[in-house]
């Protein structure tokens, strides 16, 4: 009897497993300006001089079905610029209302590789003195809105029954960015060769998560690649450039096909960049030994990790994988303005209302003023943030429309229940969330002018993060906490 319950449990298993068919489509849309624009991602103005590299929008369509019946749905779409400015998003769905019939456009979601090397979008109030002959920032965004949503549409229109397949690799890619001194200070690419110097702030993850899917004649036809760092290897020159991905894309082509299509996934990597605080002497000589400049070297270790991970994934494609994809909004707590960060930024405001060439720093310090004024009139709110979690297969997802210190996307991972956890972060621009550690330390990305939710907030994200995730894997809750 008992060993006919098993081969029950077995069998029953096996026909869920298998009930449900997913489907997947892809493409490929250039997003390149055909003028100068203005480049985001600095406080003071760059007019581009020309494409270094052409820049892209890559959506990845999914769905499941048992028969014909829809289960669940996602568009998933990496763009290549700095981050998915208040507005973009309405405007990608209101525009593709037509253009996705029978699609639930809550479940389509952008997100940013953090390029510095590519166009100011939305209105760009913070860039003036543009000059002539310059694509102005809103001319630009209507056109990439046209070409995510051609992204997002062929994706849809081309899904057809595949594969999924899931691994990870190790790359070190990320380096933390922010120096601690020895009177509790810390520093954004603050010197390291220093007697006062004491150590780096905070974790880095090396890990490399990547997603494959393959057509029923196993020819792979899409990735989604997990970097916990912003891709911020040429973020000063006056050119478009994708920066890394445009290596790792050309890269992993010249290897697995042509039309393979590739999701840049930036992971929660708010404090890191792919560049050494340290040791950049045997850095450099390194690369002048393998011929490789900085950005090569880059992309050699992301697509040796992304190799590492295809090795093991494809011995274990999965038909039928699982698809759930849950939205919900959460509240998160602002971060308050103290009496001494509103003194300062107001001693900023006034210095720098009367110049043009300042009108960045100068919305910088006045947002901060304004958030005070909201708190003290009891209009303050909340910041209120769409989050994403899904589910393919053995896998989590889940998205954050911050430049997320790591610490709190370790968190995430280690409470999750998934066999592999991917976070991608800058799917709308909430700004740095630091850590309390980094708050004490200060410096631009933890000071108050950077950061519009904080520590508190962090915290929540983080519990709300899993919290999702379990609602996703019902039979396995998180380890209960240790009692005090």
């Amino acid at each position: 009897m008992r060993l006919f319950l098993l081969s029950l449990f077995i069998a029953t298993s096996a026909a869920v497993a298998s009930a449900s068919d997913l489907h997947v489509g892809a493409a490929t849309v250039d997003i390149t300006p055909d003028r100068p624009v203005a480049l985001d991602g600095q406080m003071h103005v760059r007019i581009s001089e020309k494409p270094e590299t052409h820049i892209f929008a890559t959506a990845l369509g999914l769905e499941s079905r048992e028969g014909d019946r829809v289960l669940d749905q996602a568009i998933m779409i990496s763009c290549d610029i700095v981050a998915i400015r208040e507005g973009l998003i309405e405007l990608v769905r209101e525009k593709a209302r037509d253009r996705l019939p029978g699609f639930d456009l809550n479940k389509l979601v952008l997100n940013a590789t953090h390029t510095h090397t590519a166009p100011v979008t939305m209105k760009g109030d913070r860039y003036s003195l543009l000059g002539k002959n310059v694509m102005l920032p809103m001319e630009y965004t209507d056109f990439l809105v046209e070409r995510i949503v051609a992204a997002a549409a062929q994706s849809w229109e081309q899904r057809k029954p595949a594969k999924a397949g899931w691994g990870q690799g190790q790359a070190v890619i990320a380096q933390n960015r922010r120096a601690t001194y020895a009177d509790g200070t810390a520093k954004m690419y603050g010197p390291t060769n220093v007697p006062e110097f004491r150590g780096i702030e905070g974790y880095e993850d090396h890990n490399l998560e990547v997603l494959f899917f393959w057509d029923l004649n196993n020819t792979l036809i899409a990735t989604a690649v997990n970097v916990p760092c912003p891709s911020q290897e040429v973020e000063g020159l006056k050119v478009i450039h994708a920066d890394f991905w445009d290596p790792v894309r050309r890269q992993l082509r010249e290897r697995h096909g042509k039309d393979l299509h590739i999701l840049a996934w930036t992971g929660a990597g708010g404090d890191q960049v792919p560049r050494p605080m340290y040791g950049k002497a045997a850095d450099e000589r390194m690369r002048r030994l393998r011929g490789l400049t900085r950005l090569e070297e880059v992309a050699r270790r992301v697509v040796r990790g992304w190799e590492e991970a295809y090795e093991g994934a494809k011995l274990e494609p999965v038909t039928g994988a699982v698809l759930q994809h849950q939205t919900k909004k959460i509240d998160l707590p602002w971060r308050k303005v103290t009496e001494k960060e509103l003194a300062d930024a107001q001693k900023a405001v006034e210095q720098y209302k009367n110049d043009p060439k300042e009108q960045w720093k100068y919305l910088w310090n006045q947002g901060v003023v304004d958030r005070y004024e909201a708190e003290k009139s009891g209009k303050a709110g909340v910041f209120q943030m769409e989050l994403h979690a899904l589910r393919l297969g053995d896998v989590a997802i889940a998205t954050n429309e911050f430049e997320l210190f790591t610490d709190y996307g370790v968190q995430m991972k280690a409470r999750s229940p998934a066999v592999q956890t991917f976070l991608i972060q800058l799917t709308g621009s909430g700004g740095y969330l630091p850590t309390p550690r980094a708050v004490a330390g200060g410096s631009y990305s933890a000071i108050i002018q950077s950061s519009r939710v904080g520590p508190e907030g962090g915290q929540a994200l983080v519990d709300e993060t899993v919290k999702a995730f379990n609602n996703l894997w019902p039979a396995a809750p998180e380890t209960p906490k240790a009692s005090q």
